[in-house]
């Protein structure tokens, strides 16, 4: 059976790779690996969604990072042990392909060149979680939270509110409240499946 290659990866690995890849299905609720394991695979998120996520001191559960459609484990390339956990927050489709045949692969100087500019993309991306979180109050974190992840004001929700809590810093039962404070004012419309910023505030910010 054919193997289903995004284009994302047809455009980054070199041939070599590409006829390693393999094609996972990961159950909701199961993981595609454990912190503290040793890396044995790449993953790239085709469709659905995996969450990193690791234990803070207090045994609260810290999102890391929701990752719809790319790698979660590119952090642990040249590591002992994967550092976090990743978790399938709904039924995901992955690439697979083994650490040690990309660990070879980037002896070729375009193919490493190609992985440099899809991790300068990443970090990229990250600074913008890390602004978000700096940001002083809750309404200003999900406001930027759907401008950057959705689209014209539109953030699809793949998975529940608990999870978008954990990804802005709060608590759910703070995001509750606020997100139904900014119903309320009309800030901010709320359905089973997205939210939506009112063309007020998006004209605002």
């Amino acid at each position: 059976m054919e193997i289903y290659i995004p284009e994302l990866l047809k455009g980054l690995l070199p041939r070599a790779l590409l006829e390693e890849c393999q094609t996972l299905t990961i159950e909701k609720g199961h993981y595609l690996f454990h912190q503290g394991h040793k890396p044995q695979w790449m993953f790239f998120i085709v469709n659905g969604e995996a969450i990193l996520s690791r234990t803070n001191p207090r045994g609260e559960i810290v999102i890391l990072q929701r990752c719809k459609n790319g790698f979660v484990s590119e952090a642990s390339l040249f590591t002992d042990v994967y550092h976090c956990d990743a978790i399938a927050s709904q039924i995901a489709q992955s690439i697979t392909l083994p650490i040690s045949s990309f660990k070879k692969a980037l002896d070729d100087p375009a193919f490493a060149l190609r992985w440099v500019q899809l991790l300068s993309k990443e970090i990229m991306r990250l600074r913008t979680v890390s602004e978000r979180l700096t940001l002083k109050d809750i309404p200003s974190k999900l406001i930027h939270l759907i401008k950057t992840e959705g689209k014209d004001g539109v953030l699809n929700i793949q998975t529940d509110l608990k999870s978008i809590a954990s990804e802005i810093g709060v608590t759910h039962e703070a995001l509750y409240r606020t997100i139904a404070a900014m119903e309320k004012n009309g800030s901010l419309k709320k359905q089973s499946n997205y939210l939506k910023l009112s063309t007020k505030t998006i004209t605002k910010i």
